[in-house]
């Protein structure tokens, strides 16, 4: 997804990693960024790619802390935006990402063409990307779960930023959205508003759900935030896969709802191939959504550092990650 949720939950995430900050930076600047250790020879160190929802934090939260503390690597993580990430893996300057939402125009060109990343298998996650509304107000308004219904509610959903138009609340530009042609293809009067990364955006839906305001905002699953604020999914027009090849060739001409996305993760080829204990493990790393639920929710609303969170999962469910481990 594609999908930086506020910069409270990025920064108490990556509070226990090593993290070369991006931000502000090129595509071409991301792709140069590489480990300080990664051409250090012989020395058992690995690097992830660290994408800023706060799921995908998690995978590499505990796979940071299962190599460092059960293999012995040196892990070094590098937070690139999701497309900037493709370039980086087929370069060599990351090793692998653990979650990927879907990019086809990135695994022809890199997987299927050039060859240079491998496909890693699916992470255990199976996501999915909609529009959801609060369920304190669709209990008492049922007809807002319809999209045909939008327009008749969009006036209670104004706000500065979208002006005379109701908002859909996306979260940052780099995710991926097919929002603002859905708007326009669906004949909808709104605009989409991005709150500019995945914590921004949780928490101007925490601020709405304690002043018991309707909202209407993209979301998705698996997201520890469900926990706290119960979402129900607003029906879109049933996705195809002739709407899907559409729009893969005008994504501007996108009219049906988003994809279930099995969540997979992908390899720089060469480390894929190294036979490494790391490309080992990596390859069995397999999880639940309630898994990644748990690490997020620590991290993101109890305050835990990246490490204390994993920590406490590794303590506590040694049952799942010890089938991960490579056979000695």
């Amino acid at each position: 997804m594609s999908r930086t949720r506020t910069k409270i939950l990025g920064t108490s995430l990556l509070a226990g990693a090593t993290l070369l900050a991006l931000s502000g930076c090129g595509k071409a600047d991301m792709t140069k960024q590489a480990s300080p250790f990664a051409a250090a020879k012989g020395s058992k160190s690995v690097t992830l790619s660290v994408q800023t929802w706060v799921g995908a934090q998690s995978n590499v939260a505990v796979a940071k802390y299962l190599l460092e503390h059960e293999l012995d690597y040196h892990v070094d993580t590098v937070q690139v935006d999701e497309i900037p990430a493709w370039d980086a893996l087929s370069q060599g300057r990351v090793d692998a990402i653990l979650e990927d939402w879907g990019h086809p125009d990135q695994e022809k060109r890199y997987v299927q063409d050039k060859k240079t990343i491998t496909d890693g298998g699916r992470n255990g996650v199976t996501g999915h990307i909609g529009w959801f509304v609060p369920k304190y107000w669709a209990d008492k308004h049922p007809e807002v779960t319809d999209w045909k219904n939008l327009n008749k509610v969009a006036k209670q959903l104004r706000t500065s930023e979208s002006g005379n138009k109701g908002q859909l609340m996306d979260g940052s530009p780099s995710y991926v959205t097919n929002d603002k042609a859905l708007v326009k293809n669906l004949g909808l009067d709104y605009e989409v508003v991005f709150a500019g990364s995945e914590a921004a955006q949780i928490t101007q839906i925490q601020q709405f759900a304690k002043e018991k305001k309707p909202f209407l905002t993209y979301w998705y699953e698996p997201q520890w935030l469900f926990n706290q604020v119960p979402m129900v999914e607003v029906k879109l027009p049933k996705y195809t896969d002739s709407c899907a090849e559409k729009g893969a060739k005008d994504p501007k001409s996108i009219d049906c709802a988003y994809p279930t996305t099995p969540l997979k993760k992908f390899f720089n080829t060469d480390f894929a191939k190294s036979g490494s204990e790391a490309s080992q493990f990596l390859k069995s790393f397999t999880w639940t959504k309630e898994n990644q639920n748990e690490v997020s929710e620590m991290i993101a609303s109890q305050g835990l550092s990246a490490d204390e969170a994993a920590k406490r999962w590794v303590e506590k469910h040694p049952d799942v990650w010890k089938r991960w481990l490579p056979k000695k």
